[in-house]
């Protein structure tokens, strides 16, 4: 077996597991955000098991000496904290306390309780790729060689704010920033084709002058290469990750009416019967 293969396999395994994650967080909080959390799962485990150079014992949040990665899209935060904790940032226990009063794990990252892993608080949708863009600037202002990425939602650019950031991105040559984006064509009230009118991402972003790279969100041997091109670009970078709202669950995939809703007792279990649980639920 080659080692592309081996390594396919390990991040498959792992994202089975994140995804059995979300659907017991937010069923067990009865509120949440699965939809998108599951189409992005590839994603946040290819970078947090792959991608990124991180080290979750040593973490600060000046991110001096590693990656950093903001997530724009604030309400996947049981994705994110699924990554956070299977790679080491926090006990995997502690998943069980999303959205519950006084926890760690809010139902949008916060960064004042000072969960490990968090650099960034995101609520507001658009702006992360600000964030992303300041930080990448003071890496370039302090000669630290390392990256930011930052994961944002499709139905989320349509705020202005992406475009400025997208702006300042090209003009201050940050080669160092890598966007990006779950493009599952969903959103809160149908999909983004219907609610703004936009069908193509893709020449939108390159008229901005960022590289664009078009890949397969759900297969490794799609988003991997994406990454090395995006790192190799020399100038910002955007995947857009062709995905489906809620994939790994039949009932859930491909619509948006799982944006924000917990599945039931019922239906979570019929969820989780879909799902091979690989590294032992929390």
């Amino acid at each position: 077996m080659s080692d592309m293969s081996t390594k396919t396999e390990e991040l498959q395994r792992i994202a089975s597991q994140v995804r059995r994650d979300i659907i017991r967080m937010v069923h067990s909080a009865k509120s949440g955000h699965p939809g998108g959390s599951l189409s992005s799962t590839e994603i946040m485990t290819s970078l947090y098991f792959n991608v990124m150079k991180h080290d979750p014992a040593n973490w600060k949040r000046d991110a001096k000496g590693y990656d950093a990665f903001i997530l724009s899209a604030g309400h996947l935060a049981p994705v994110y904290y699924s990554v956070l904790a299977r790679s080491g940032y926090f006990d995997i226990k502690e998943l069980g306390t999303l959205r519950q009063f006084g926890s760690r794990l809010q139902g949008h990252p916060c960064t004042e309780k000072g969960l490990p892993g968090v650099f960034q608080p995101s609520g507001s949708l658009g702006q992360g790729l600000s964030a992303a863009a300041g930080i990448a600037l003071a890496k370039k202002i302090d000669k630290d060689g390392n990256r930011v990425y930052v994961l944002l939602g499709d139905g989320e650019c349509e705020e202005g704010q992406i475009w400025e950031a997208a702006m300042f991105a090209v003009n201050h040559g940050l080669d160092n920033l890598i966007a990006v984006m779950d493009w599952n064509n969903q959103q809160i009230d149908g999909k983004v084709s219907d609610v703004a009118g936009i069908k193509d991402y893709e020449p939108i972003w390159k008229s901005f002058g960022w590289e664009t790279i078009v890949c397969d969100a759900h297969d490794f041997n799609s988003l991997l290469p994406a990454f090395e091109k995006a790192k190799k670009a020399g100038k910002p970078a955007i995947i857009l990750a062709k995905s489906n709202m809620g994939q790994g669950v039949d009932f859930m995939c491909g619509t948006h009416k799982w944006h924000g809703k917990a599945p039931s007792d019922e239906q979570a279990a019929a969820a989780l019967s879909q799902l091979e649980e690989t590294l032992g639920d929390y």
